[in-house]
């Protein structure tokens, strides 16, 4: 039985939440192969990093690329606006993927093997990346997959309700992501201001970064009563342009002002591993941000939020927002300094709801999640292993 795990991206965000099914597969050992495909040295370089020597010798390693030479003049001319490479991957690799039993992938555009190259005997796996609310995350694609990986009951309930996947083609595992966590980075050396983590999302109509963002880092500059990490969804500034992928909406995130650069209380990070390790939602004091599912993982530690609504959204009711009820929500960026305020204020108030929604997100038990989704793995290439016997057989 050969396993593969794909990693194709423009970035290393989507690394995190399936590495980890590979490491706990491989050090379980057994019968099946374990095959790590990336797509580009930068994806390679992070998922080593972030396997830190576990990987051993069980793991076989592929670099993917694109192999044909008109795939390589469409993604030239295409790069600066869409993924192109990442969708003629699949088409210029058939022969790799011909070679898998399962792949498993965090990502959607895989189903392209299935859907126009025919691999109808290719069982791929969906890990997700993240836990979040959006109802893109719940849309009919995910119906495609043999089997999906919920981190929790929320994630499971919502696949079954929304996208219409039959109860028995997903199951509940916890995060694996988490079982990478260290410990957050001491960046401001324990200066004795609070530190905010300003965590905008990529896609136009929802992200609070083109009408506020700079507004944003301007209150920061002028009060250096916080300290700020400002780590946007790492393809914020991937591309010159972004473009909404469930809403047609372009638009473009600029460069950053040297004056945010040089200013001592802001640390500035648009795309390095530990945007997507945790090191900055485990560091920061105070989360402030839009829609990212980020907001969930930062509170395994329950601490204050503050969300901002530059789009005139009525959330109230709208289960896609239900994050925003574990914080308070301003409409215009000229309210930071009394939002933070009362975010820090009424932080008991909204604790009992973080607690919940977290605890709906993920399904968390002393078995490590990579393990527990390892398991779901090997029960479908017909290695059944059950919870008690995994320690002993590891």
């Amino acid at each position: 039985m050969r396993i593969g795990f794909l990693f194709n991206h423009d970035q290393v965000h989507q690394v995190a939440h399936s590495l980890p099914i590979a490491l706990a597969l491989a050090e379980k050992g057994g019968p099946h192969e374990i095959v790590i495909a990336t797509t580009t040295p930068r994806l390679t370089a992070a998922v080593k990093r972030l396997a830190r020597g576990r990987a051993g010798t069980s793991i076989d390693f592929v670099e993917l690329g694109l192999r044909r030479g008109v795939s390589r003049a469409l993604n030239g001319a295409l790069n600066a606006m869409l993924p192109a490479a990442k969708l003629l991957i699949y088409r210029d690799n058939l022969d790799f993927f011909r070679t898998l039993d399962i792949l498993v992938v965090a990502e959607k555009t895989s189903l392209v093997l299935k859907t126009r190259y025919g691999l109808d005997d290719l069982k791929i796996i969906h890990t997700r990346h993240g836990a979040g609310d959006r109802a893109i995350g719940f849309d009919k694609a995910s119906a495609g997959f043999d089997h999906v990986l919920a981190s929790g009951v929320k994630i499971r309930d919502r696949l079954i309700q929304d996208a219409r996947l039959s109860p028995e083609k997903v199951s509940v595992v916890g995060y694996p992501k988490f079982d990478l966590v260290r410990a957050g980075r001491g960046l401001f050396h324990a200066n004795g201001r609070p530190t905010v983590l300003y965590n905008p999302h990529v896609s136009p109509h929802l992200s609070s970064w083109y009408k506020a963002g700079r507004q944003v880092l301007d209150f920061f500059v002028d009060n250096d009563d916080y300290n700020l990490i400002f780590a946007p969804h790492v393809m914020l500034f991937e591309r010159p342009f972004a473009i909404s992928i469930d809403r047609l909406r372009i638009d473009r995130a600029g460069r950053i002002d040297d004056r945010y650069l040089r200013a001592p209380n802001i640390h500035i990070d648009l795309g390095s591993l530990a945007s997507t390790d945790m090191s900055y939602t485990h560091a920061a004091d105070i989360y402030l941000g839009d829609v990212s599912s980020q907001i969930y993982e930062f509170l395994l530690r329950p601490r204050p939020c503050l969300f901002l609504n530059t789009h005139g959204i009525s959330y109230r009711d709208d289960r896609n927002y239900a994050h925003w009820r574990t914080g308070p929500v301003i409409d215009d960026a000229a309210d930071l300094e009394s939002g933070l305020a009362s975010a820090i204020a009424t932080h008991d108030d909204y604790r009992p709801i973080q607690r919940e929604l977290f605890d709906m997100s993920f399904d968390l038990t002393d078995e490590p999640s990579s393990e527990r989704a390892a398991r779901v793995i090997l029960d479908m290439a017909g290695e059944r292993v059950p919870a008690t016997q995994w320690r002993a057989v590891a």
